[in-house]
């Protein structure tokens, strides 16, 4: 009988560095209210939103992966001859093949990567990181270039008042490597399958989300699967520094805080509220308000940081990290 030889894993996996970018043109809420039956005050009430970046016809999703990757790398202090594996946590991209990870690799200069697209939504990052994570631990992968990129006003319709205030654009990213000690813990997932129409591509190529239903799900459905990803690392509520979900709806960050709190966590969480200025940016919103924080001083080397990922499929996925 052959025994087949497996590849040298490591103990562990961590994020090595994060990187993001965001396009210059800011929307603010009075611009959307010239050409929809929208208010600012109507929108701040609702969603939580400001302002938040559209990208122009000449910005493509590739593009922001490619600087939000490259930003990660020089955060990560490695060169693109250090990364094998290349992952993009998509929905966005404009058609499905050529893949977006594989143009990314090569314009970052990662040679002959690995390189996949990832589509699970909102939950892409948490997804992708999570099997980044594996890869490495399993010797698939030594170093994994991990990136949420979303343009995602190419998908909505712009006269759309229940969407296009939502939506944004943008890209955040991660590397993950080998480490001694476990930066990064079991990631916990599923789906519900059954609820694929409350979010999902309309026949005129437009984004539809039924708003009112995925509230209610994500109010009730995510903070238990937090929950589950801290007692999968062995992390209690009361150890965890940040809170990062999907920056969906602030009043759906709010509802999973205080149900977090609820369960122990300290009354001096941090919460990442990145959807205020952002937008709701998909798969690249979770990378992003972590960068976006870092920089501000909100989230320290070390920290225990929660990250739960939810959106269309529908799909969701937690896990506990410690920031880079």
């Amino acid at each position: 009988m052959t025994t087949l030889r497996l590849a040298p894993g490591a103990a562990a996996s961590r994020i090595l560095g994060v990187g993001s970018f965001q396009p210059e043109r800011v929307v603010t809420n009075h611009e959307l209210s010239q050409h929809m039956d929208t208010t600012d005050e109507w929108i701040r009430e609702r969603v939580g939103i400001v302002e938040r970046r559209f990208a122009g016809e000449d910005l493509k999703l590739v593009d922001m992966a490619v600087v939000a990757g490259s930003k990660a790398l020089a955060d990560a202090g490695i060169s693109p001859s250090d990364v094998d594996t290349v992952i993009l946590a998509n929905c966005t991209m404009p058609t499905p093949i050529p893949n977006g990870a594989a143009q990314v690799a090569d314009r970052i200069g990662v040679k002959a990567a690995g390189a996949f697209d990832l589509n699970a939504a909102c939950a892409g990052f948490c997804y992708a990181l999570g099997t980044a994570s594996d890869l490495v631990r399993a010797g698939s992968a030594r170093r994994v270039l991990v990136i949420g990129a979303e343009k995602l006003t190419d998908w909505v319709d712009p006269h759309d008042r229940a969407n296009a205030i939502i939506f944004a654009d943008g890209a955040g990213a991660a590397v993950v490597g080998p480490a001694e000690e476990p930066g990064i813990g079991p990631v916990v997932w599923g789906s519900a399958g059954d609820l694929a129409d409350l979010i999902y591509t309309r026949d005129d190529n437009y984004l539809f989300q039924e708003g009112q239903s995925v509230f209610r799900w994500a109010t009730t459905r995510i903070a238990p699967i937090a929950l589950r990803a801290l007692e999968a690392s062995g992390v209690a509520p009361a150890d965890v520094d940040v809170l990062i979900p999907h920056q969906a709806n602030l009043r759906i960050v709010e509802s999973i805080a205080k149900k977090l709190r609820a369960a122990g966590a300290r009354e001096d969480l941090v919460v990442a509220d990145d959807i205020v200025y952002s937008g709701n940016t998909s798969s690249a919103s979770i990378p992003m308000a972590m960068d976006h924080m870092r920089a501000a001083g909100r989230v320290k080397p070390g920290d225990v940081a929660l990250l739960v990922g939810f959106g269309a499929g529908l799909s969701y996925a937690a896990q506990t990290v410690i920031c880079p």
